[in-house]
C-alpha cells in the first residue's frame, strides 16, 4: 500500500474550479513565443474560464485582464521572497505596484496574491524555510494599509509533500515531521487572517516515480480497486491526497480551513505516461468529478481548483522530467489538443486562439544527400536541442517513432523555428537544408511545428514581427561548429 504515501510533490502546475465558482486554469508564460496577452484573455471568455492563476504580476497580463471580471491570483516568485520578507517597504511598494494599482486603475479582479511557489519543495534544501512566513505576513500587512486586505488574500501554493501519512492511508495525514513547525506556524497565520491552504496535487507524477503505482488510481473512471480507510472507500488518488491534507489540519486544530487545490492536471508529451489519451481521460474525469459538487470523503461539497495548465511552454525546465514542457490543455499556440468539455460553454467544446500569425511554412530537415555517420551530426543535434525542444523525441513520446533522420531533421528544426527561421538557423555544416515540404508523419500525433511570429510589447508600445535576431553566443557557437 505504500503507493499511497503521498510524497508526490516536485513540480508547478494547474488550476480550475467548480460549480458556481467557475473553471480556473493556470497561465504560465514560459514560453520562447508567448501568445499576445489579449489573444490568450480572449480565448479564456470565450471558454468561460472565471479564474485564472498566474506565477508572476506580468504587466501586459494584468492589463488585458482588465474589465474582464475574470478573478486573478498574481505570484511572488520565489526569488522576491528574501525581499518582500525582509522589508515592510519592499513589500509596500509591490502591492502598490501590482495589485493596487491594476485593480485602481484598471479594474482587474485580483482575489489572491500567492507569496511564492511550492518554497518548501525538498529540493530546495530549504533554502526558503526562514523567510516564506515573513513574506506572507509583509504583504498580508501592506495589502491591509493599502485598503484591499479584506478584497484580496494571500496564500502559498504548496506541493503536496508538506503532508504524508504514517499508515498509508490518509487517516494517517500529518504534516512531514521536518517541516513541522513552520508549516504549523504558516496555518496558523492563514487561519487568522482568513486566507486558504494551497496545495499542488499531481497524480501523474506518482505514476512517473513509481513503476508499481496501480494507473487507475490516478483516474476518476471508477475503475481502481477502491482503498478502504477504516470503512472509508476511496476510489482515485485525488480524493485520498485531498483527504490526506484535510487529515494534517484536523490533526492539528486547523479542519475548518478552506483548501484551494492551485495545480492539477495530466501532461500530453515527453513520457510514454504523458499522452494524449491519459490526459483527456484524467482531465475530463477531473471536470467531472467537480463540477458534480460532491468532493472527498471528508470534504463533501464543492472543490476549488486550478486546471494545470492552459498551454505549453516551451521554455520549462525539463529537470522534473521532459513532460514538464507539455502541460497545455493548448498547444504552444493555442490550438485545440484534445476534446474536452470544461461545462463552461454551450457547445461544451474548446474554443482555440484566433488570429494568430505564424512564420513562413517552412522547414529545416537533414539533407538527403547527409550521411548518418557523418561525425558532424551527433555534434549538431547535440547544439540543437541543447538550446531548443526536443522533448517529443524519445521512448513513449508522439515523435518516438521517427526513424534516425526523422530525429535529426526534428532537432534541426526545432532550433530553425525557435530563432524564427532565420537561414543561420539552418547551417548546420553540411548536413542540414531549408524545405518547403511538411516533414511531419502522415500518422500519429508527431508534428514539425511552425512557430508563431514572435511578439514583444514594453513600455506602452507593440511590435510583431517576424524574425528576432539569434543572440550573438548562438551565432558565434553556430559558426563556429559550421568551421568544425
Amino acid at each position: 500500500m505504500g503507493w499511497i504515501t503521498v510524497n508526490i510533490g516536485l513540480a508547478c502546475l494547474f488550476s480550475m474550479l467548480c460549480c458556481g465558482k467557475g473553471i480556473g486554469v493556470n497561465w504560465g508564460t514560459q514560453a520562447s513565443h508567448p501568445l499576445p496577452p489579449e489573444t490568450v484573455v480572449r480565448m479564456l471568455r470565450e471558454n468561460g474560464v472565471q479564474k485564472v492563476k498566474l506565477f508572476d504580476a506580468d504587466y501586459a497580463i494584468l492589463k488585458a485582464l482588465g474589465k474582464t471580471g475574470i478573478e486573478v491570483m498574481v505570484g511572488i516568485p520565489n526569488d522576491m521572497l528574501a525581499s518582500v520578507g525582509g522589508s515592510m517597504k519592499a513589500a509596500e511598494k509591490w502591492v502598490s505596484k501590482n495589485v493596487s494599482e491594476h485593480i485602481s486603475s484598471n479594474n482587474v479582479n485580483i482575489r489572491y496574491v500567492a507569496v511564492g511557489n511550492e518554497p518548501f519543495l525538498q529540493t530546495y534544501n530549504g533554502s526558503y524555510l526562514k523567510i516564506t512566513l515573513p513574506a506572507l505576513n509583509n504583504i498580508q500587512s501592506a495589502l491591509i494599509k493599502a485598503g484591499i486586505g479584506s478584497q484580496v488574500k494571500v496564500t502559498v501554493p504548496l506541493n503536496a509533500d508538506v503532508y504524508a501519512s504514517s499508515n498509508s492511508y490518509p487517516s494517517g495525514g500529518d504534516f512531514r515531521t521536518d517541516i513541522f513547525d513552520p508549516m504549523l506556524s504558516i496555518v496558523k497565520f492563514l487561519n487568522d487572517v482568513n486566507s486558504p491552504f494551497t496545495v499542488n496535487i499531481y497524480p501523474f507524477i506518482s505514476l512517473y516515480t513509481d513503476p508499481n503505482f496501480p494507473v487507475e488510481y490516478a483516474f476518476f473512471d471508477g475503475n481502481a480497486s477502491p482503498v478502504n480507510d477504516g470503512g472509508t472507500l476511496y476510489y482515485n488518488m485525488f480524493d485520498a491526497n485531498l483527504d490526506t491534507l484535510t487529515h494534517a489540519l484536523q490533526k492539528n486544530g486547523f479542519g475548518n480551513l478552506p483548501i484551494i487545490v492551485g495545480e492539477i492536471g495530466w501532461p500530453t508529451d515527453g513520457d510514454r505516461n504523458a499522452n494524449i489519451e491519459y490526459a483527456r481521460r484524467f482531465n475530463q474525469g477531473l471536470m467531472t468529478h467537480i463540477s458534480g459538487g460532491k468532493g472527498t470523503p471528508l470534504r463533501p461539497g464543492p472543490i476549488d481548483a486550478y486546471l494545470f495548465s492552459l498551454i505549453d511552454e516551451d521554455e520549462k525546465s525539463f529537470d522534473p522530467g521532459n513532460f514538464e514542457r507539455h502541460w497545455g490543455i493548448f498547444y504552444y499556440d493555442g490550438q485545440i489538443k484534445y476534446p474536452l468539455n470544461l461545462g463552461t460553454t454551450n457547445s461544451g467544446a474548446l474554443v482555440p486562439a484566433k488570429d494568430v500569425h505564424y512564420l513562413e511554412k517552412k522547414w529545416c530537415v537533414m539533407k538527403p544527400s547527409a550521411r548518418l555517420d557523418d561525425p558532424q551530426v551527433q555534434q549538431s543535434v547535440s547544439y540543437a536541442c541543447g538550446l531548443a525542444d526536443c522533448t517529443s523525441l524519445g521512448y513513449g513520446t508522439s515523435c518516438g517513432n521517427l526513424d534516425a533522420r526523422g530525429n535529426i531533421s526534428y532537432a534541426f528544426n526545432s532550433y530553425f523555428q525557435k530563432n524564427n527561421q532565420l537561414d543561420v538557423a539552418c547551417k548546420f555544416p553540411n548536413v542540414s537544408e531549408i524545405t518547403k515540404t511538411d516533414p511531419t508523419p502522415a500518422v500519429g500525433n508527431c508534428k514539425f511545428p511552425i512557430m508563431i511570429q514572435p511578439y514583444y510589447e514594453s513600455a506602452g508600445f507593440r511590435l510583431r514581427c517576424c524574425q528576432k535576431p539569434l543572440s550573438l553566443v548562438s551565432v558565434l557557437v553556430l559558426i563556429l561548429v559550421t568551421i568544425l
